[in-house]
This record gives C-alpha cells, sequence and structure tokens, in this order.
C-alpha cells in the first residue's frame, strides 16, 4: 500500500497494490502493519456498506466525541467524489477540505482520521461505497454541516443533488462549534 500524504495533516489517500491477471485481481484492503508503519494506529469497531445512484449527495457528517469515528473509505463498484472537511480546533488546515475520486476501477482509499466531517457525491448509478470506522454509530452524538456551505468553498461537481432532509438542515460552518481539537 502506497500511504499519500494529502495538504491536510493526518489525512491520506492510499493506492493498494493491485495484482491482476487473466481471472480478475487481488488487493489488500486493509492491512494493520502498513497503516501502523505509516503512524496510524487504529482498531476497527465497524463496517458500513452504501448504495447510491448518480446525483446523490450524502454528508457533510461526523460523531463528536466521545464516539468520533476514523473512517477508511473506498468505493467497490461505481464512482463518487469523497470530501473531507478538517474540524480539528488548532489545526493548519481548519475548515479546509480534501475531496479525491474514489472509484471500483482506480481502487483508492482515503483514511480519514476522527475529527473530520465526511461526505460524498456520487457520480455513477449503482455506485457502492465501503467504509470502515473506528467506532460504532451512535445517533446522539451524530452531527452534521450544511452539505453546499459557501464558507468551506466545495465544488461537489453536480448540480440539483439528491439529499436526505437531513442533509438540507445541516448548520453553516460560521455558526459550527467544534467539539474536536488537533494534536498536531
Amino acid at each position: 500500500m502506497k500511504f499519500i500524504p494529502t495538504a491536510i495533516p493526518d489525512l491520506y489517500e492510499i493506492e493498494p497494490r493491485v495484482f491482476g491477471d487473466h481471472r480478475g485481481y487481488f488487493f489488500e484492503s486493509y492491512s494493520d502493519e502498513a497503516f501502523a508503519k505509516n503512524g496510524i494506529q487504529v482498531e476497527f469497531k465497524q463496517d458500513n456498506e452504501s448504495f447510491s445512484n448518480a446525483g446523490v449527495v450524502r454528508g457533510l457528517h461526523f460523531q463528536r466525541p466521545p464516539m468520533a469515528q476514523g473512517k477508511l473509505v473506498r468505493v467497490q463498484r461505481g464512482s463518487l467524489l469523497d470530501v473531507a472537511v478538517d474540524l480539528r480546533k488548532g489545526s493548519p488546515t481548519y475548515g479546509k477540505h480534501h475531496k479525491v475520486i474514489l472509484s471500483g476501477e482506480n481502487k483508492k482509499m482515503l483514511w480519514i482520521p476522527a475529527g473530520f466531517a465526511h461526505g460524498f457525491a456520487t457520480l455513477e448509478d449503482q455506485t457502492i461505497f465501503l467504509y470502515k470506522c473506528t467506532n460504532t454509530y451512535s445517533p446522539e452524538d451524530e452531527g452534521s454541516l450544511y452539505w453546499n456551505d459557501e464558507d468551506l468553498g466545495i465544488d461537489w461537481g453536480i448540480n440539483d443533488p439528491q439529499l436526505s432532509a437531513k442533509d438540507t438542515e445541516g448548520p453553516s460552518f460560521k455558526d459550527f462549534e467544534t467539539p474536536f481539537s488537533y494534536e498536531g
């Protein structure tokens, strides 16, 4: 696995080594040893899967401490624009975002530590999104930001997305009081 640091501290794009031949392909989607070698010590507690058609935006979601989650995300089939926003007070990139195309074809992954809001916009029908989480889901600790907040300046690349009611009501970034701090 190749860990590629982004401009945001602690956030990594990950490119697995894919072995393919006439039968298909094989790759490691997670290795405790590889993560540890790159300074990431985590224990995953929950795996999730979502299915969406093109034009769906999900996010920007996070969980507050003590139930905050780190996530290792990837796409099994289809493609999407994945977005992570740094919510860690004191971080040099607080309020900044990183986005990357994840697809079943490129097999890239994104490591998103706790302290980030996360969302995605699906680019193809029948997109299957997988994510490993370092904590279990807790509805009472769930939080969100308005998906299209102008202060965040995220270009989602789609017009008139399909959204849940929850995602149309998230607070703006300027009114947000972060529960996260940067450990630097």
